[in-house]
């Protein structure tokens, strides 16, 4: 995707949505029964590459036309709301939690998958048992420091509790043995392999658990609530 010099990253990405939404409507319903895909199992027993993904070898760079520039002693996340008991974590702290070495793939809805990541951080789920979201809370709505240059909205993005949760939805700190490069969300952000990568928000800065589901940045803009990479399920509507 490459926008010309007087459209914005955004606006590109939405004439792309319209064009894939277009191609995916002659495909009838993405949301079929069973995982589709190709290649040999991931650790979840789904095919590696996910439907209509094609694997890159270079992790492409992909954002709002924003990158800001965090240093680790001034990075902060809060995690509040519908919670028993607020979060606010420095770098310094995250660090205090368990730290996890995990191998997995991303995904992004634009089509290509990069394979056998190596990820360290934090995982989600840890954080979220210390804050205690209320019984009713079964959403998030997720902030980042960054935002679209043109109308200065922060990225956000929405997820259900329960994908959340997964094991395997971490904060990351670093990627195949290095500090997180800030193009790709550094000094931390989320990772969630079973989702569609723009779930997981890069530059990560604020957490609010929701009793009621709020849309983030792109599901505003049509793309899927769920975002299942084995179901194609790429778009709303």
């Amino acid at each position: 995707m490459c926008p010309g010099a007087d459209e914005s990253k955004v606006e590109a990405r939405l004439r792309w949505i319209e064009r894939r939404r277009e191609e995916l409507g002659q495909l009838g319903d993405p949301a079929v029964a069973g995982d589709q895909g190709t290649g040999p199992a991931n650790r979840h027993g789904q095919p590696q590459v996910p439907v209509g993904q094609h694997v890159v070898k270079k992790w492409p760079v992909l954002d709002l036309g924003h990158q800001p520039e965090i240093p680790r002693e001034d990075w902060e996340l809060r995690l509040e709301g519908a919670c028993e008991h607020p979060l606010r974590l420095d770098f310094t702290q995250l660090l205090q939690y368990p730290q996890i070495e995990e191998q997995s793939d991303f995904h992004c809805v634009t089509t290509w998958s990069l394979l056998d990541s190596h990820w360290a951080g934090v995982r989600f789920a840890d954080l979220v048992a210390e804050a205690q979201p209320h019984e009713d809370a079964r959403f998030l709505l997720v902030t980042a420091y960054d935002h679209d240059p043109r109308s200065g909205i922060p990225y956000t993005t929405n997820l259900r509790l329960e994908d959340a949760l997964s094991p395997d939805v971490l904060l990351v700190h670093s990627w195949n043995g290095e500090p997180l490069p800030r193009e790709h969300g550094g000094p931390v952000r989320m990772i969630t392999p079973r989702l569609y990568a723009w779930k997981g928000a890069k530059w990560i800065r604020k957490v609010e658990f929701l009793t009621e589901e709020q849309l983030g940045f792109w599901e505003l803009r049509g793309y899927s609530n769920r975002a299942r990479p084995w179901a194609n399920d790429r778009f709303s509507g």
